[in-house]
């Protein structure tokens, strides 16, 4: 089985002065879940080469048996340091695609076309699409076969407009993410803040915020035996 990881290359959080990129426990827990189970994981992103990390995702307070173990491994880190340029890549060669949140995606990856082309592609060819945190709005541009919102009428989750309140970054990101996944026709739900909370449609996996991140990567191995 072969899964494709999408990463961001988005590393200016807004006009703040500070730095963003992927949230380490969205890419580390999900990638241990799958690899351990036999799964060969590609990097991608849209720059190729080393993705951004959020630095406030390597604080203490964030960190977890995953991440932990991500530190330590040399191997995963080389791998990361030398991600596919996305554009390159084709979802003939995949079984899956997931993106890992952080809020970097929100700015390089929502509007980028080769990812949007490529979601539409896996769905049209019946392969799961999975994403947690910010990162479910890769899907916000994405259409269906009838030119409508791929997730119209569709199950979905994101991080929520109270979490987003809860890190103050409400005023900072260029959108709510809760609020465009509802007006574009997705049947957004949510789980209490920073609890672990994932929804599955169909094809569609997605998860809440960092603490849902095991869990969509689980949802999508069962959707792959």
């Amino acid at each position: 089985m072969n899964v494709l990881f999408v990463l961001t290359s988005h590393d200016t959080l807004g006009d703040s002065g500070e730095k963003t990129g992927f949230w380490i426990e969205e890419f580390a827990a999900p990638y241990y879940t799958l690899a351990d189970a036999g799964v060969n994981i590609t990097l991608a992103s849209p720059a190729g080469g080393q993705p951004p990390i959020d630095p406030k995702s390597e604080l203490e307070d964030f960190q977890t048996q995953a991440t932990r173990r991500f530190d330590k491994d040399s191997e995963l880190q080389q791998k990361l340091a030398s991600t596919s340029k996305l554009a390159e890549l084709s979802a003939d060669n995949f079984d899956a695609i997931f993106y890992p949140g952080g809020h970097g995606p929100m700015w390089d990856l929502t509007n980028n076309t080769a990812s949007i082309k490529l979601i539409e592609t896996f769905y049209q060819q019946g392969k799961p699409v999975s994403a947690v945190c910010h990162a479910p709005s890769v899907l916000l541009n994405t259409k269906n076969a009838q030119g409508e919102a791929l997730f119209k009428g569709k199950k979905v989750t994101g991080f929520s407009n109270t979490e987003e309140a809860a890190v103050g970054l409400t005023e900072i990101v260029p959108f709510l993410l809760e609020d465009e996944l509802e007006s574009r026709g997705g049947q957004y739900s949510k789980g209490p803040d920073w609890s672990p909370y994932i929804v599955q449609d169909g094809l569609l996996i997605t998860g809440q915020n960092p603490a849902s991140s095991a869990a969509v990567a689980e949802a999508l191995l069962a959707q792959l035996k």
